[in-house]
């Protein structure tokens, strides 16, 4: 058995759960026995009243206590999750909202089942927790089927088995983890669908451009001044590029390389294990719409070369690197043309004589001053 109490907004339900020993599927599975709705508003209601959620529990817990056998009830677990209301009450008051969850702990735990604690549940954990209910409950866990994902960045007929575990393997999505501990199903099926203009979409999706605190942003609110210039790409975006004979200015016009990816994603599966045996190219597709979807910075018509090599020398971070440790970076061009040896030559002996006279001028007015205030008269 199991009790679980949903301590919403404007009223608090208590719900009583029963499964067999047995699992399905390495999932319990679960059967709701009863449903107690506690007399009175939610529990966030209770913040100047704290003395009387003793009262307001009672019934609900008194029935629980009657419809589980008492041989059960210390191995019962109780677990009680608090949404919208306590939600904004910790925005508001946190200090009040924690002394509201242990009032209610301290009231639980007098009942004799396994008390496993209360506490505030965010929106994101809600709406997973309802997404498991409704999949639950028809059924998709328990069916021995995997909740299979069709993906178009992979070519059709591709298909790959992966355990659920290993979503969480990637030090990017390894702290979800600990928001969603529980693994619905043990595995999950991708199914390639070889659609380059679905896969470049689903991309973009990754990219946040609907905030910039700045005149012009790139993605995810990141300054990025208006592009002018001329460009190129290289290191990766030239080997994914490369695969593809895109790496020349003529080749990598947009409407070009649009028409090779879709030609070459929606090649099936067999065909391209076929056509290239000795090259890994199972995120080719996914990797081409990955690179197109950095490389918008101006019209899309523009074309730029992709580039391995510049002057014979490899285009990387290797040289740049060596450069700034030796202290080696050639210093900014002046913004006018330096001036020709003669110029610089008359230029200083000009400067020479006048300063000359002007130092000549002043010794003599200082010697002779009245001469000098005579003339001025």
């Amino acid at each position: 058995f199991g009790i679980v109490l949903d301590a919403g907004s404007s009223h608090t339900n208590l719900y009583i759960y029963k499964w067999p020993a047995e699992k399905e599927n390495d999932t319990g599975v679960v059967t709701q026995i009863e449903e107690c709705k506690v007399k009175g508003p939610g529990i966030s209601e209770f913040a100047q009243k704290l003395s009387e959620i003793d009262i307001y529990l009672t019934a609900c817990m008194e029935r629980a206590r009657k419809v589980i056998p008492t041989s059960q009830h210390t191995e019962t677990p109780v677990y009680l999750g608090a949404t919208a209301g306590m939600r904004l009450l910790r925005m508001e008051n946190e200090r009040l909202a924690d002394k509201i969850l242990a009032a209610v702990a301290n009231s639980i735990s007098s009942y004799p089942f396994d008390f496993q604690g209360a506490r505030i549940i965010t929106g994101q954990e809600e709406g997973a927790y309802g997404w498991i209910t409704i999949n639950y409950l028809l059924g998709r866990f328990t069916q021995g089927t995997n909740g299979t994902i069709r993906d178009p960045c992979f070519h059709s007929g591709y298909r790959r088995k992966m355990n659920m575990s290993d979503l969480y393997d990637a030090p990017c999505t390894r702290r979800f983890e600990a928001t969603f501990p529980f693994l619905p199903f043990p595995e999950f099926e991708i199914r390639g669908t070889g659609n380059y203009r679905q896969c470049r979409r689903s991309i973009l999706q990754l990219f946040n451009t609907s905030y910039c605190p700045y005149s012009s942003c790139s993605f995810n609110g990141i300054f990025l001044p208006p592009p002018q210039g001329n460009f190129g790409a290289f290191s990766a975006f030239y080997y994914v590029m490369e695969f593809l004979n895109l790496t020349s200015e003529e080749q990598s016009t947009h409407k070009k390389m649009i028409n090779t990816l879709e030609k070459f994603c929606s090649q099936p599966w067999e065909e391209v294990t076929e056509s290239w045996k000795n090259i890994h190219f199972m995120g080719k597709c996914y990797g081409q719409g990955y690179m197109k979807a950095h490389l918008i910075l101006g019209p899309e018509t523009t074309a730029f070369p992709h580039c391995s090599q510049v002057r014979s020398t490899s285009v990387g971070w290797t040289l740049g690197y060596m450069l700034n440790l030796t202290n080696m970076i050639p210093s900014e061009e002046p913004l006018s043309t330096p001036l020709s040896h003669s110029t610089y030559v008359f230029l200083m002996v000009l400067f020479s004589l006048i300063l000359v006279i002007a130092v000549i001028i002043g010794i003599f007015i200082f010697h002779k001053p009245s001469y000098f205030w005579k003339d001025m008269v």
